[in-house]
C-alpha cells in the first residue's frame, strides 16, 4: 500500500482518517524569536499548550494534522517531534517550500538560472527535493508536500521563482503542493496557469484559502482545473463568517464538487504576528479560530444545510488520502 511520510515516520495513506488539511502548530519567526522572544515566549509553556490542544483535537476524532509551516514561517521540526511524541495518536505531516509574499530567499539571490552563479536546475528547488527525499536538516523527518505563497495578483519575480522551484520539486518527487492564495484578488488563477505551464499534476494541488471567497464562478473555475479548493480558514471570521463559508461549501456540494474540497482552519497554537498577547486577541476577536471548530460547529451546520455524510467523508477523509497517494 502507498505510504505518506509523517513526523513519526511513514504511514499507510489508508490510515490517515479524518484530516485537517491546513493547520500550524506554531508560526513564529526563528530569528525574531531568538533575538526578541524574551518576555513573551516560554518554550516549556508553549510546548505544553500545544500538546494539550493537539490531544484535544485528536479526541474529537481527527487523525491527521497537515502542517504547511515552511521556511519563512519558522519551521522547527525538533520542537514538533517533541510535541508529537506526546500525542502519538495524531499524524503530523510536515512540508517543505518557502513562504514569502514578495521574494525568494536572499541566500539564493546570487545562485540560480541566469544569476551570478548560473545553476540549472534551480538550487532552491533542489533544496526542496532534499527535504522530501533525504529529510529536513538532521531530524530524519521527510517532508511530504510542498508549500509556496501567491498573495498579490501581479507576483514579484522572486515569488514566481519559488513557485517554479516548487513545481520542479513536485515533478522530481511526486510530492503534492499547497499554495497560499488571496481569494479576494483571485490569485489562484495565476497559480493554476503557472503550475499547468510547469506540467504539475493539478489534482495534487490545493489552492489554499479558497474558502475566503463566495464567488462560485471563481471557485468552480479552480475546481474544474482539477485542483482542490482549500476551504481552510474556518474561524477567521474577520474574513468570512462560518455561516457564509458553510453556505459556499453547501452550494458547491449541490453542484457536485465535494471531491474538489478539503477542510481546515489555518489555526495555530501561537503566531508572532499580533504582539505578545496573541491568545487574548484570538479569544476576543476570533473565538472560533481553533482546531476543534469544524468538528464542534461546522460539521453540524453542514449537515443541517443538507450536506450528506458521504460528502463530508469525501472532504475530510477521501480527498486528503487521494492527495497524499503518489
Amino acid at each position: 500500500m502507498p505510504t505518506v511520510e509523517t513526523v513519526r515516520g511513514a504511514v499507510d495513506v489508508a490510515e490517515l482518517g479524518p484530516t485537517l488539511m491546513h493547520e500550524h502548530v506554531f508560526f513564529v519567526g526563528t530569528e525574531y524569536l531568538q533575538n526578541y522572544g524574551s518576555g513573551w515566549w516560554d518554550e516549556e509553556e508553549r510546548v505544553a499548550d500545544a500538546i494539550e490542544r493537539l490531544r484535544s483535537v485528536a479526541a474529537r476524532g481527527v487523525r491527521t494534522f497537515v502542517d504547511p509551516t515552511v521556511w519563512g514561517g519558522g519551521r522547527y521540526i525538533p520542537r514538533i517531534q517533541r510535541i508529537n511524541e506526546q500525542v502519538p495518536e495524531l499524524n503530523i505531516i510536515a512540508a517543505t517550500g518557502y513562504y514569502h509574499y514578495t521574494d525568494a530567499p536572499i541566500q539564493f539571490s546570487n545562485r540560480g538560472p541566469g544569476l551570478l552563479f548560473d545553476e540549472t536546475p534551480d538550487p532552491l528547488g533542489r533544496v526542496f527535493v532534499r527535504d522530501i527525499t533525504e529529510g529536513i536538516a538532521d531530524t530524519g523527518v521527510r517532508a511530504a508536500f510542498l508549500k509556496c505563497a501567491v498573495e498579490h495578483p501581479d507576483p514579484a519575480p522572486g515569488v514566481e521563482r519559488v513557485c517554479r522551484a516548487v513545481a520542479y520539486a513536485h515533478r522530481e518527487t511526486g510530492a503534492p503542493i499547497t499554495v497560499h492564495t488571496n481569494a479576494d484578488q483571485q490569485t489562484g488563477r495565476w497559480v493554476v496557469d503557472l503550475l499547468r505551464a510547469e506540467h504539475a499534476d493539478l489534482t495534487k494541488v490545493v489552492i489554499g484559502h479558497s474558502g475566503d471567497s463566495g464567488d462560485l464562478d471563481y471557485l468552480t473555475w479552480l475546481a474544474d482545473s482539477g485542483a482542490l479548493l482549500g476551504m481552510d480558514r474556518f474561524g477567521i471570521d474577520l474574513y468570512r463568517t462560518t455561516p457564509e463559508r458553510v453556505e459556499t461549501i453547501t452550494a458547491l456540494c449541490e453542484r457536485g464538487y465535494a471531491e474538489r474540497m478539503v477542510l481546515s482552519h489555518d489555526a495555530m497554537c501561537w503566531i508572532d504576528w499580533f504582539g505578545e498577547d496573541f491568545t487574548g486577541m484570538r479569544d476576543q476577536l476570533m473565538p472560533n479560530w481553533h482546531y476543534e471548530h469544524i468538528h464542534n460547529d461546522v460539521l453540524p451546520a453542514l449537515r443541517e444545510a443538507g450536506v450528506s455524510e458521504k460528502d463530508i467523508d469525501t472532504m475530510l477523509v477521501d480527498n486528503p488520502r487521494r492527495y497524499f497517494t503518489r
